[in-house]
């Protein structure tokens, strides 16, 4: 990943005053390993590369975070109930909270494919169904912004879609065909696998 294209994201991200509401609030629950990830970083990326409002689009905003001391939905609950309270709407109705030490426990069933369990919040974004989706971000005490990126930059800031190079998953197709009605300019790769 290179630091031009992070400064570049970096630079969109503070440009959004919603998204960084999200980020400012998030950071100040301090639940363990945290980070907004998937269309509310990438979204506003291909907003921004297109010419649409940087809100164009955005449905919601996934807030992983990592707590495998209790993988009980109750104990999640409390967590999504804890960070509701923290947000005014609409913004509270945006927010989608999951403990990422627990998505194992059901992603199979929703999606019908294994997933193993995850050691990290950062480890998800290895198991979207796009490469060019897995981007995540975290607010530090300090206003640094933390990338995480585990496939880079490089197709996100160049309008590609490519799958997961390293997961094959059940959802690229339907993904692909859902981005590019909303950015026709997005180009879509179909990597094999190798």
């Amino acid at each position: 990943m290179t630091a031009a294209l992070e400064r570049r994201l970096e630079a969109i991200v503070r440009s959004s005053a919603s998204l960084m509401q999200v980020l400012e609030t998030a950071r100040g629950l301090a639940l363990p390993d945290w980070l907004i990830f998937s269309g509310a970083i990438y979204q506003r990326v291909l907003n921004r590369l297109t010419g649409r409002d940087l809100d164009y689009g955005i449905k919601d905003y996934d807030l992983g975070y990592f707590d495998p001391s209790d993988t009980s939905y109750d104990a999640e609950d409390l967590v999504i109930r804890r960070v509701a309270a923290a947000f005014e709407p609409p913004l509270r109705e945006m927010l989608e909270v999951r403990n990422q030490a627990r998505v194992h426990l059901w992603f199979e069933g929703k999606f019908g494919e294994p997933y193993a369990p995850l050691t990290c919040t950062a480890e998800a974004l290895n198991r979207f169904t796009s490469a060019t989706f897995s981007v995540g971000v975290r607010l530090e005490a300090d206003d640094r912004l933390t990338i995480v990126a585990p496939f880079g930059l490089e197709d996100l800031f160049a309008l590609r879609l490519a799958p997961n190079p390293a997961r094959k998953t059940n959802g690229f197709a339907r993904t692909a065909a859902s981005a590019t009605a909303r950015w026709p300019e997005l180009t879509v790769i179909n990597q094999p696998l190798a």
